[in-house]
């Protein structure tokens, strides 16, 4: 393949074109297959991926959905705004923009609205008439947004595993992700029984025991609870029996987590490198009204998701307010956080009169299992999308392009192709 590098000057708030910019980073992928004259008269594909907070991916080669993507277009893959090597958001930059307050309004600029708005600029910079957009995850969501506030800008709107609800507050999602969630652990533990014993022991451990990551901090029981995340995945499932399979030292007199078992923790618990998934997450659901740790509150329904619970459940997505008490890169930023959390006139995502009389030829697989976007909240959705062909199945959970991308993309544009 062929890469090539591309920065982009945005507005921080497009509503105010004139005021201060931003950068955006994105990277080109091609085939080393089409020419570089070929290449160039290639249509552009543009990738959203899930998040919020995450950076593009950092492709080392043509594999998956990627390879049947670069048959046809040249990919662009965004550094959404505020990570990678786009002006950064974290605990050492936003800080600089003052305290809590401003570092709230400044974030408050950094949904899908203005994502998609960025998509815009960019497109037009780079010379491109009306492109592909293909959204996995939260890239989904933002792909709905893109359908409603510049249709005029997509060829082709492709989704995996990411139709929002369009309406309705920030609960109604996490009463129905928890209930999914408690399925699949209950899943998974029907397939490894002696995990149920394994998890049991770790979550007694450390509540009584001080055990540190390696980067110094402590793992708390609920913190260890977020290793749950892998249980969105078809085969990342069965990581998580190998994590736990030598979760204690051997060998000692004294019971202590293994050195290997507390690095993988670290990588999956961490928010260090994308601070944003925690400070944005519940606002990917607000439109007119505050979150208010929506997922925290809906916990009281769920107790055995709780860390003292006599079996607690693993956790999925859900972002609680203690993240910003225990995580070192999320702790300077837990009052702007609750800023957030209260903020009470978010904009609307979604124009469903815009949605309901699309014209963009569009297509989304939307996975029957899938714990981290609800199978009934999406098909909701798409009931409510005029133009969108959906291909519903229980091959694959929330992380399927991972899995099988390229038969995923091949059947995706296919459905939605307008030649």
């Amino acid at each position: 393949m062929r890469t090539a590098e591309h920065l982009f000057a945005v507005p921080l708030d497009h509503s105010n074109p004139g005021g201060e910019l931003i950068e955006v980073f994105a990277r080109e992928y091609v085939s080393s297959a089409h020419s570089v004259a070929a290449a160039g008269n290639l249509p552009w594909l543009v990738f959203l991926q899930g998040g919020p907070g995450g950076r593009g991916n950092r492709a080392t080669s043509l594999a998956g959905w990627m390879k049947a993507a670069a048959a046809d277009f040249r990919i662009l893959m965004l550094d959404q705004r505020g990570t990678g090597l786009s002006s950064p958001a974290d605990r050492v930059t936003l800080p600089r923009r003052g305290g809590p307050a401003a570092q709230a309004e400044y974030l408050a600029h950094f949904r899908a609205d203005s994502i998609v708005k960025d998509c815009e600029v960019i497109r037009r910079a780079l010379g491109s008439g009306p492109w592909t957009v293909y959204g996995q995850s939260y890239g989904g969501f933002c792909t709905l947004s893109y359908l409603s506030i510049a249709p005029e800008g997509l060829r082709r709107a492709l989704i995996t595993g990411g139709l929002a609800p369009l309406t309705g507050p920030a609960e109604r999602v996490y009463r129905a992700t928890y209930a999914r969630v408690a399925a699949r652990n209950a899943e998974y533990f029907a397939w490894y029984p002696q995990d149920r014993a394994a998890v049991n022991q770790v979550m007694e451990h450390l509540a009584s025991e001080d055990e540190r990551l390696p980067s110094g901090e402590r793992l708390t029981p609920e913190r260890f609870q977020l290793v749950g995340s892998l249980l969105g995945g078809n085969t990342r499932v069965d990581s998580l029996h190998y994590l736990l399979e030598d979760a204690f030292t051997q060998g000692i007199a004294t019971r202590r987590l293994s050195d290997g078992f507390l690095a993988q923790v670290q990588a999956l618990v961490s928010r260090a490198a994308n601070p944003l998934y925690a400070l944005m997450h519940e606002s990917i659901y607000a439109q007119g009204e505050a979150t208010g740790w929506a997922a925290w509150r809906v916990l009281d329904a769920h107790p055995e998701f709780r860390a003292d619970a006599d079996e607690p459940l693993l956790l999925g997505e859900m972002v609680m307010p203690w993240y910003f008490e225990q995580d070192p890169a999320l702790v300077p930023l837990a009052e702007t956080a609750n800023l957030l959390a209260e903020k009470a006139d978010w904009g609307a995502l979604y124009d469903t009169g815009q949605l309901g009389a699309n014209a963009v030829p569009a297509a989304a697989a939307v996975y029957r299992d899938d714990i981290f976007v609800d199978r009934t909240l999406s098909l909701e959705t798409a009931g409510s999308v005029g133009n969108l062909r959906v291909w519903e199945t229980a091959d694959f959970h929330h992380d399927g392009i991972s899995d099988d991308g390229e038969a995923i993309f091949a059947r995706l544009h296919g459905m939605a192709d307008p030649d």
